[in-house]
């Protein structure tokens, strides 16, 4: 009897470690770089069409500050995270960047590092990582809104420096693999009317210039099959230039 139950014990802990390594390598783990072929529809920055697209586009108030502050994610669910550290730093005016652990030790933060590993970030979620950190944040879910009016927000947001438009969106609207993703919107071209996704999950994809009518689409993609609600995307006004703003650099300088 005592071998049988030695041999049940041993066989449990085996099938422990093996479901733990299986999900540390799912959902813990630094995802090893794996680019993906890029669909014929979409324009990488770094080809020489994307940086014709950058040369031209005017809507460019964004870009040296995000790409200075670029953080690529680190777990497989942490678009959101890698978003926010890249937003937020960019919009700080403190010269101690923020960090994975410091974005979520801050006494404002009701969320855990491991559940957001696992489930990732909703909208509202995201919105709250923002404000808990002193951002003001105007979060737009496609349902309830028009593309016209995403277009404008593109514009005006990247006319001025310090607030920034991120996008929450289904990756296979996009045809790219199927995902939920959250990423930043570093550049707006007008003349071929689309939107520099500057994407954190660097080890899949690059920065990408995606059609504006093709983002609104991957917006307005519901959660799941379950519920009509949308994805969407937020306004981050990092240093009062927003409309609904405050003396926001001087609350993120006091958020720490």
């Amino acid at each position: 009897m005592n071998r049988i139950i030695a041999a049940l014990a041993a066989t449990a802990a085996l099938a422990l470690a093996i479901g733990g390594g299986a999900a540390w390598n799912k959902y813990l783990r630094t995802p090893s770089v794996e680019l993906q072929p890029m669909p014929a529809h979409l324009i990488a920055l770094d080809s020489a069409a994307g940086q014709k697209l950058l040369a031209r586009a005017e809507a460019t108030a964004d870009f040296d500050a995000l790409m200075t502050h670029f953080v690529p994610q680190t777990r497989r669910a942490f678009c959101g995270v890698a978003s926010a550290l890249t937003t937020l730093n960019a919009a700080r005016t403190t010269p101690t960047p923020l960090d994975q652990s410091r974005l979520f030790e801050h006494a404002a933060v009701r969320m855990h590092p491991l559940k957001v590993s696992v489930i990732g970030m909703s909208l509202d979620d995201f919105a709250a990582l923002l404000r808990a950190h002193g951002a003001r944040v105007t979060a737009v879910y496609a349902s309830a809104s028009s593309i016209d009016e995403f277009r404008d927000a593109v514009r005006a947001n990247l006319a001025n420096e310090g607030d920034f438009l991120l996008v929450n969106y289904q990756r296979s609207e996009v045809g790219q693999a199927p995902m939920g993703h959250i990423s930043p919107i570093a550049a707006y071209d007008e003349q071929s009317d689309r939107v520099l996704v500057l994407d954190v999950a660097a080890h899949k994809y690059p920065p990408t210039w995606i059609e504006t009518e093709t983002m609104w689409n991957a917006m307005r993609a519901p959660l799941n099959p379950q519920t009509k609600t949308t994805r969407g995307y937020l306004v981050m006004h990092g240093d009062g230039v927003g409309p609904d703003a405050l003396s926001a650099g001087a609350t993120l300088a006091s958020a720490d």
